[in-house]
């Protein structure tokens, strides 16, 4: 009799480990597997827009989902090699498109640097001279790398994989404002869009309105540095942005941004980021979703 409750005993012991083998294998399977932080191949699909702090002046960088990397101006004469410095810890050893909006030097002045530094592929500019220093330093920044100059004018296709980018302006020829001038770039990438608008003022915003092209964008990034001069009534409602961006530098003697424009971005609650109190700030989006970082 003990001999037999003996072995019913082992019995039970046998099915019982049996059980809660199967079952510990059967929890491993379905195991939530660890997180890693995301590396390079990870980021694939995602599109990132650098509003880069260049204080009193503009300097933004795009970098699409496929690898390409965009520079939008470039800010002052002396910030040349801030933007290196800024582009190489982005990992950007190559540009594949140089913009320079318009030549005022608070936008393409340290554009000479970055095309004598890294290699460029192609560039544009809208058709407006200048007799500065820093206009002729671009052109012979762009001869010397033996360059060519496209045209930056309202219906040019940018050639970025993955994504939709035009120029949307400069709809005419002349200006008597070298802000007017301004190739304005419209991107979109997924539901988030960008609208990049160098220092275009209310006659270019107005025939931009006219061209009958579709504005609204996820980001703003306001023009002329939050002057009167832009960002009229009209535009801001077809832009509608969730997002304004001001491009400025502290203290600066312009008094930018201006009171009337805070008011209006304001009022129709976007929500405003500024380079001379956030820094540098960057949009991180896949398309859908959009992550937004500031500071250095």
């Amino acid at each position: 009799m003990k001999n037999n409750k003996f072995c019913f005993a082992i019995i039970i012991m046998f099915i019982l480990s049996f059980l809660v083998g199967g079952c510990a294998n059967s929890a491993s399977n379905h195991a939530v597997p660890e997180v890693q932080n995301p590396g390079p191949a990870e980021t694939a699909g995602l599109l990132k827009v650098h509003f880069i702090d260049v204080g009193q002046g503009d300097a933004i960088l795009v970098q699409t989902p496929n690898g390409q990397n965009m520079l939008v101006d470039a800010g002052e004469n002396s910030q040349g090699d801030v933007m290196i410095n800024y582009l190489l810890s982005q990992g950007v050893n190559r540009l594949d498109i140089v913009v320079g909006t318009h030549p005022h030097s608070d936008h393409i002045g340290g554009l000479d640097t970055v095309i004598n530094r890294l290699p460029v592929k192609s560039i544009y500019m809208p058709k407006a001279t200048n007799t500065t220093e820093s206009f002729r330093d671009v052109l012979t920044a762009v001869k010397n790398q033996g360059l060519k100059i496209s045209t930056a004018k309202a219906g040019v296709d940018l050639p970025l994989d993955g994504l939709n980018c035009r120029f949307i302006a400069p709809v005419k020829d002349t200006y008597e404002s070298f802000n007017n001038y301004s190739a304005v770039i419209k991107l979109d990438y997924g539901s988030q869009s960008f609208l990049l608008t160098g220092d275009a003022e209310a006659e270019s915003e107005a025939q931009m309105l006219s061209s009958g092209i579709a504005l609204k964008s996820t980001v703003l990034k306001v023009g002329h540095h939050g002057s009167s001069t832009s960002t009229s009534t009209k535009f801001l409602k077809a832009v509608a942005p969730q997002y304004a961006i001001i491009m400025l530098g502290k203290d600066n003697p312009y008094n930018h941004p201006h009171a009337q424009t805070l008011t209006k971005l304001n009022k129709a609650g976007v929500k405003i980021y500024r380079t001379d109190q956030n820094g540098t700030i960057v949009f991180t989006t896949d398309g859908k979703d959009m992550q937004i970082s500031q500071g250095r």
